[in-house]
């Protein structure tokens, strides 16, 4: 389910996923294919970890992050969930071709 609310989000960011929902930042986003697969993914991720734990692990690598980086984006950004989203939100299978835990592959690399 997809729910707008202009009041939640903070500077550019235009999407969040809560489980069970999408939340974006105006009605136009709604239709944004690529944004909503972005979400949808932190949705799966979110669903294979059985919610809350996902979100403890989110909160935790991205405290981590930033004291990697020292940078609040680039922490975001690095976020093993984030990275595996941002990398394959283009592509609109991803979801059905996607095997479980796929964000682990997306803990090391390269600082985006």
């Amino acid at each position: 389910m997809i729910i707008v609310f202009k009041h939640l989000f903070y500077k550019n960011y235009v999407g969040l996923s809560l489980w069970p929902f999408i939340i974006v930042k105006n009605l136009e986003l709604k239709n944004d294919a690529v944004l909503i697969n972005h979400e949808k993914i932190h949705l799966k991720q979110q669903r294979e970890l059985l919610i809350i734990p996902f979100y403890l692990i989110y909160l935790l690598e991205g405290l981590i992050r930033f004291f990697i980086y020292f940078d609040a984006y680039t922490a975001y950004r690095n976020i093993s969930f984030e990275r595996e989203a941002y990398c394959n939100e283009s592509n609109l299978l991803y979801l059905q071709q996607r095997s479980p835990y796929s964000f682990i592959k997306y803990l090391w690399g390269e600082k985006r």
